[in-house]
């Protein structure tokens, strides 16, 4: 089947969306699919056409961008050509282009699935909210013109002011998530690295640093960790310098930062084999984010797969990992008391929250979760071969 994917970024841009766009990518090739990825040209230096691992992947030229939004004119034809050459189209939200796509799909009576990852909420200003208003009217125009959407769990469907309108449509499949396989030798670097002593409570947090993920809250938590063990220390991986968006926030953050010294250590945006050997070393992995623009945390079952129990905030679909793992706490969203106490109940018992990885492993492993796909694409792409089964099927979805 040739199946076209489109998104905004794709890699080598860095966010949970690209991850899972390149992940189903690869193991819908290995499957057999030809891919093609349509996708901006966000930065110059990036080839307007290349294959990589057997994805192929097609950037369009930006000529303007609002806000983290992008305008790419060579869509209005580009889309014609690559859906027409495609058997389904499956596009991934948020995206301005989205609407269009799905229009030439319905159009050119292709199959179009719709993947929801989360609410876009940008920073205050007068076009950050043009942004989000035509952001949301474009998201709208697509989901009803997609044959199916699909999000990771039903409890987040089921709560947001956007999918709770569309839930005949709706399809749950969770996200695709793996990581390197890590040696003792791997382990050992990466604590000699970042010179994690014997003795350190390793407590690990992988985000941006950006308001929406809660951060505050395990800095106001910390020192009620430490009175209990006090060498526990913070390791937090990801963008945290010029966040786009963050800055004012970032400077709120310094001076309280600053005042835990060596117990908060930034270790950046850092390569997957360090980042699985980050999740290794870890003793507990905190996730507390805030509002709905974190719809699963692909980071808990990263986290999980390697064997360290996550504390997250009891938000619908974040929630999700530890309701059907069990294997963490949940705490009520902005209360720091309870993620200190979260917290201490991890490191204090760890065997209680220990369970089978390698079920978790497959259960979210990108090939059970390309076969998924594939199912819906097949259960799609013959009724819709004929436009009045395609009206049918719209009806019914």
């Amino acid at each position: 089947m040739r199946v076209l994917i489109a998104l905004t970024y794709y890699r080598p841009h860095y966010s949970g969306l690209t991850i899972y766009a390149e992940r189903l990518a690869h193991a819908l090739v290995q499957r057999g699919h030809a891919v093609t990825v349509l996708t901006s040209r966000y930065s110059p230096d990036l080839p307007q056409r290349e294959v990589t691992d057997g994805v192929e992947i097609v950037r369009l030229p930006v000529s303007l961008r609002i806000s983290k939004g992008v305008l790419m004119p060579a869509m209005l034809y580009k889309a014609w050509e690559l859906v027409r050459k495609s058997d389904v189209v499956h596009l991934h939200l948020p995206q301005l282009d989205a609407a269009y796509l799905a229009l030439v799909g319905r159009a050119l009576r292709r199959p179009v699935v719709l993947t929801y990852h989360c609410d876009l909420r940008l920073p205050v200003g007068w076009i950050h909210s043009l942004a989000n208003q035509v952001s949301h009217v474009a998201n709208h125009v697509a989901a009803r013109a997609a044959h199916l959407v699909v999000t990771n769990t039903r409890d987040y469907a089921e709560h947001s002011p956007f999918l709770k309108r569309y839930l005949r449509k709706i399809r749950i499949v969770q996200p695709p998530v793996e990581l390197p396989p890590v040696s003792r030798l791997d382990l050992d670097e990466f604590k000699r690295k970042y010179g994690i002593q014997p003795g350190q409570r390793v407590i690990g947090m992988a985000a941006r640093l950006a308001s929406e993920k809660g951060v505050e809250y395990l800095v106001q938590a910390l020192p009620r960790v430490m009175e209990k063990f006090p060498l526990a220390r913070v390791l937090f991986v990801g963008q945290y310098q010029d966040v786009f968006g963050e800055q004012a926030y970032a400077q709120m953050l310094a001076p309280r930062i600053a005042a835990l010294g060596e117990h908060w250590h930034f270790l950046g945006v850092i390569p997957p084999l360090e980042f699985a050997a980050f999740m290794h070393v870890a003793e507990v992995t905190v996730l507390p984010s805030l509002n709905s623009t974190e719809s699963f945390g692909m980071v808990q079952v990263e986290s999980m797969i390697c064997g360290t129990p996550v504390v997250a905030a009891d938000l619908p679909g974040v929630r999700q990992p530890v309701l059907t793992t069990g294997m963490g706490e949940l705490f009520p969203c902005g209360d720091a008391s309870a993620l200190a106490e979260a917290i201490i109940a991890l490191l204090g018992q760890p065997e209680k929250y220990r369970r089978d990885a390698n079920a978790i492993i497959k259960r979210f492993s990108p090939e059970t979760v390309a076969e998924a796909y594939e199912g819906l694409f097949q259960e799609l792409h013959a009724p819709v071969s004929k436009p009045e089964a395609e009206e049918g099927q719209a009806s019914s979805a």
